[in-house]
């Protein structure tokens, strides 16, 4: 086994630029191969699956405790914090969505808070699987890869998208009836002329196709570009090297460049789950309204 992490070890230091970004782009797949086509069901990411569900059971748990450790009295710093994110949800929650929200509300602030934990992830050192891997090599345990933002992953905020699509069209359905929606489908947005149904139905499906699949785009494409940035700026410190550069390019191009995008990003993964919350409001807040 010694001889074997030895190898690893060798073959990471001989590493070239694009093989060390696409290492850091590969998923740690149930079959052991990389997905080929953008839907295929044979393959699934373990890796995404394992930091999105840790990722959702952490912030349960951070909304149960708050929950819990509220008083009448003077609040906390955790409690302010929690009840301002709970009073921001609810506010944009009355404001679009009309009607009943016993489910809605909350939704939206778990939405909230489990993107910005899912995207924190990505403030993670991006070389920090690599150092795992060679320190479990020790004990005779080894993970390929391990690709830790599951916000990075198209196939984790596409599933994110259907589900909202899957609630717009259910929301649909409980407020206007089965028969209702299916009018609209095809009177709105031109009117309820018999020989404007066509053009109406093809509108409305290119509609809500545009809503599932640039919800889930919009997600991915900032953080997917986010996660290039950090593996851009490790380069630039010869981090793929996986020696420690102690000169002044090392210093600026990984010490200095790789903080100012981190501060900057924390703006990217707030604002990125803000806007799905928001646009998660606006399409079920869509479905109570009537054409």
């Amino acid at each position: 086994m010694s001889s074997e992490v030895h190898q690893a070890h060798e073959a990471a230091e001989q590493m070239t630029p694009t093989a060390y970004i696409s290492e850091h782009l590969q998923n740690l797949t149930s079959t052991g191969e990389h997905q080929s086509s953008i839907i295929d069901f044979s393959v699934i990411n373990l890796d995404t699956i394992f930091w999105a569900s840790l990722m959702g059971f952490v912030a349960v748990f951070i909304l149960l405790i708050a929950a819990r450790r509220a008083t009448p009295g003077v609040p906390g710093r955790f409690q302010s914090l929690v009840e301002m994110i709970v009073e921001m949800v609810d506010t944009q929650a009355k404001s679009i969505v009309h009607g009943d929200r016993t489910f809605i509300a909350p939704l939206a602030l778990f939405v909230f808070f489990w993107i910005i934990l899912l995207n924190t992830l990505d403030l993670i050192p991006v070389d920090w699987v690599l150092g795992v891997n060679h320190f479990i090599g020790n004990f005779g345990g080894h993970v390929p890869h391990n690709r830790m933002v599951p916000t990075t992953d198209l196939n984790a905020t596409m599933g994110m998208s259907l589900s909202v699509l899957v609630l717009v069209f259910f929301y649909s359905f409980k407020v206007k009836g089965f028969g209702g929606f299916l009018h609209e489908l095809i009177s709105a947005p031109f009117g309820a002329k018999w020989y404007l149904a066509p053009f109406n139905l093809a509108l409305n499906i290119i509609e809500y196709l545009a809503k599932g699949v640039s919800l889930g785009m919009r997600l991915f494409g900032n953080m997917y570009a986010g996660e290039l940035v950090f593996l851009l700026i490790a380069l630039l410190g010869s981090v793929w090297t996986f020696n420690l550069d102690l000169t002044l390019f090392g210093l600026v191009g990984h010490v200095i460049a790789g903080s100012a995008w981190a501060i900057f990003h924390i703006l990217v993964i707030l604002l990125q789950a803000f806007i799905f919350m928001m646009l998660t409001l606006v399409y079920i807040g869509q479905a109570h309204s009537h054409h």
